[in-house]
């Protein structure tokens, strides 16, 4: 039987090379001679009370790419072509719930399409940040409760740009995590350098002030010495271990990070101690620099233990490459089909809002290849959850409180956030 996926493949590209959508940065701008722009065009935008009396088109939805990827790039053009059929599952939804706010769909290429359309506008530097797979509500729905340990390797050849590409490579993976993983930092070359020494040998919970204290600390990473990789992956192995057995951690998924720019040996025999044959551990080494000489000894690492090897070059390859680990741990859920609702704690809108989500995968032929095709979610507004309290159970001095899983408050008749209003952060 002939094999026809390349041939299936090459015919997509072209397609999508020639399939326009609304970006929701561009629509309705003009160029000098006031045409619309590429991916730009007319698009209808009327304000409606509903949405904060926000102008927005209630037939379509727009697409945002976050700055730092071409909005034409194949990968791109494919996911938003096939996505555009959420286009009709989002109105028939608004239609038959007329109090649903926002729906949309976070896709693992890193695009985010939003119902209803609404322009979206740069800050003052004339970027938008946003990146829907950076969002609590993607990392909650797209992967299990982790444990993760970052190993930096701090040796006198990481100096300069290097130990700069791996600061800011661990503040990548550290936004990633969200407040249901417990994580910890060691650096490492002949010794063993806890980067908080407080928290020597056990893991936090990836909450966003232990994520900002742990930030603040990178910067006192200095590169000297040798690097000696197996005492770092001991420790490393040894904490998972510990944590996994007193049941402190997320009890779920295990992971080491390991930041390097190489290793001399493949470390089997540390692997064979700790790790096989269950692989309970992945691993998921990022070579830092152009070189290459020891990259089969990383690959073989990944793949070994379940992980995924990844070569970070230049400071602009560091977001892309570290959202890839995602999609690894992401294959359990959906090989499994868990497609479970989840309930993400409460932001600030115009209105205090909290997000539902759900997991958009597809499982193809070859066994154990599970591949997340994104997030899908709406938002729903505090007082619409409270509607659902029977106040008449409570009595006369009585009251409903939510609080999450891990102890924040959602809603409370005493609670009153503090919040910076002028930022205005919609997601």
């Amino acid at each position: 039987m002939l094999n026809l996926t390349p041939l299936y493949v090459f015919v997509l590209h072209i397609i999508s090379q020639q399939y326009e959508y609304f970006n929701a940065v561009l629509i309705n701008e003009v160029d000098e001679d006031g045409n619309s722009v590429e991916l730009g065009g007319e698009f209808l935008l009327e304000p409606n009370d509903h949405f904060n009396n926000l102008s927005v088109n209630l037939s379509l939805s727009v697409v945002q790419v976050p700055t730092n990827m071409y909005n034409k790039d194949p990968d791109i053009v494919n996911g938003v072509y096939w996505s555009e059929a959420l286009n009709k599952v989002f109105v028939d939804n608004f239609k038959r719930d007329p109090t649903l706010i926002w729906q949309y769909f976070g896709s693992a290429k890193g695009f985010f399409r939003q119902y209803p359309g609404v322009k979206w506008h740069p800050d003052e530097h004339g970027v938008i940040a946003f990146d829907c797979r950076n969002r609590k509500w993607y990392i909650q729905a797209a992967t299990s409760p982790k444990d993760v340990v970052i190993l930096v390797d701090v040796s006198g050849s990481m100096k300069g740009l290097r130990l700069t590409i791996a600061r800011q490579t661990v503040a990548s993976i550290l936004d990633t995590l969200g407040d249901d993983d417990f994580f910890n930092i060691i650096a490492y070359n002949q010794e063993i350098h806890y980067v908080e020494p407080c928290l020597n040998g056990t893991l936090v919970q990836a909450d966003s002030t232990n994520k900002d204290h742990f930030k603040e600390h990178l910067d006192k990473l200095f590169a000297k010495g040798i690097g000696l990789l197996g005492n770092a992956l001991t420790e490393a192995f040894t904490i998972l271990n510990e944590i996994n057995q007193i049941g402190r951690g997320s009890s779920c998924s295990q992971a080491i990070m390991l930041i390097t720019d190489g290793a001399t040996q493949m470390y089997d025999d540390v692997f064979a101690k700790y790790n096989w044959p269950e692989r309970k551990v992945r691993i998921f080494p990022y070579l830092i620099g152009r070189e290459s000489a020891f990259a089969d000894n990383l690959k073989w690492m990944a793949c070994a233990n379940k992980g995924y090897f990844s070569q970070i070059s230049t400071l602009a390859d560091v977001q892309e490459n570290v959202m890839r680990y995602l999609h690894v741990m992401s294959r359990p859920k959906v090989i499994d089909h868990e497609h479970d609702t989840v309930w993400t704690e409460a932001y600030v809108d115009s209105a205090v809002s909290i997000n539902n989500h759900n997991v958009l995968s597809s499982v193809p032929p070859q066994k154990n290849q599970g591949i997340l095709l994104g997030v899908v979610g709406t938002d729903i507004p505090i007082q619409e959850l409270m509607k659902t309290i029977p106040k008449h159970k409570l009595g006369i001095h009585g009251y409903a409180f939510a609080i999450t899983n891990n102890g924040y408050i959602l809603t409370h008749p005493d609670l009153r956030p503090l919040v910076n209003l002028i930022k205005n952060e919609i997601f």
